[in-house]
């Protein structure tokens, strides 16, 4: 009965003052089995509220990582197939061509050419034959003597 007086349920005073002024006003039966209902209406509704907030924990916790689906359920065969799908990958050749395309939309956007692709750097690439090693000392003797020159000279 305490419980039910402080949930604001249940008729003022407490079980025992009830009980005892029942019985010496030949009321008795009839309202003991009224008093007893109520306990019982309460203790159903407090059972009703904890699988309420059971349900509300289990939510907000999540059973699963994903929200539940809206719509029709899937039929068995298809839960099979969306568990079991594998993610596609992408050669590397077809992801250079992806992002070369995408480069190539950027420098339109921005009103250049379309950069091409990185040449590994070659040798120059003149028509004149390499220096001998006779003439590469022969050029280095008339470069020292010019420097010796412009030293003198300052």
């Amino acid at each position: 009965m305490k419980l039910a007086d402080s949930l604001g349920l249940s008729h003022s005073g407490s079980t025992t003052d009830s009980r005892s002024s029942l019985t010496s006003h030949n009321l008795g039966p009839s309202l003991n089995r009224k008093d007893n209902m109520d306990i019982q209406n309460i203790v159903a509704q407090l059972r009703q509220e904890a699988s309420r907030i059971e349900r509300a924990i289990a939510a907000l916790v999540g059973s699963g990582s994903q929200p539940p689906r809206r719509g029709r359920p899937l039929k068995r065969r298809q839960v099979v197939q969306v568990t079991e799908q594998k993610r596609r990958t992408m050669s590397a050749s077809a992801r250079a061509k992806i992002a070369a395309a995408q480069r190539a939309r950027w420098a339109k956007q921005k009103g250049t050419a379309a950069p091409k692709k990185a040449v590994p750097a070659q040798k120059r690439a003149s028509g004149r034959k390499p220096m001998s090693p006779a003439m590469r000392k022969k050029l280095s003797a008339m470069m020292k003597a010019r420097w010796a020159a412009r030293k003198k000279a300052a």
